[in-house]
């Protein structure tokens, strides 16, 4: 699967979720992510894992509920590498493996809400799904910062993305990658959909600068 999504890399960041806080305690609010060391971090670390970082990982992912596997790095014999903290994957992902060491195993278990959240993903995982990964840190790195997605979206500089600056941008995008999304026309159109069932928080027809959970900056 693409526990990482549909299109294409280009147009990751907006399909998915964001950020930054890992609470290990025992007592936690529903929308928290549980965090077990399967692993401990080799005594000799010296670097530990933090956002803009590239990191590589294997990880096997399953429903929490149900124990059925959905994706596994292992199953293709790949790691999966991605820049953490940029909303380039699950927001469970972006918190649940900061301050990791390479060497380090660790369980997470992610509520819908820091997952994929009412809508699912395709047919293997179901709305409102709580997920569990066993992960390992392969490598790491430094990252650069992100671009100001946001920003290059907002063509018109109104502070809003509408459906067409989205679409249009995911086209360059796509046209750049070397996909023909006129042969793609339906997969389009349901790709929009979904960003806009889940970054158009107050459902206006609009995604604001605050809405958005794609990498942005500050500054407009």
């Amino acid at each position: 699967m693409a526990f990482i999504n549909i299109y294409n890399v280009c147009i990751l960041s907006l399909t998915l979720l964001i950020t930054v806080s890992v609470s290990l305690a025992d007592d936690k609010p529903a929308d928290d992510i549980s965090v077990e060391i399967l692993k401990p971090a080799p005594e000799d670390c010296q670097r530990k894992s933090k956002r803009l970082d590239m990191v590589s990982m294997h990880y096997v992912g399953t429903l929490t509920d149900t124990g059925k596997q959905f994706d596994s790095s292992l199953d293709r014999n790949q790691p999966f590498e991605f820049q953490l903290g940029t909303g380039q994957v699950i927001k469970g992902w972006d918190e649940g493996l900061l301050d990791m060491c390479v060497g380090e195993k660790r369980k997470l278990i992610i509520p819908a809400s820091k997952g994929y959240g009412d809508q699912g993903a395709g047919e293997l995982i179901p709305p409102k799904a709580s997920l569990t990964f066993e992960v390992e840190l392969i490598s790491l790195k430094d990252g650069q910062a992100p671009p100001n997605v946001f920003k290059e979206i907002d063509v018109d500089g109104d502070k809003f993305l509408s459906q067409e600056e989205v679409s249009d941008y995911l086209k360059k995008q796509a046209s750049k990658a070397g996909d023909k999304v006129q042969e793609n026309a339906e997969q389009h159109k349901e790709i929009i959909t979904q960003i806009f069932n889940h970054e158009d928080k107050d459902k206006d027809g609009l995604i604001s600068h605050e809405e958005f959970s794609g990498p942005k900056h500050d500054e407009l």
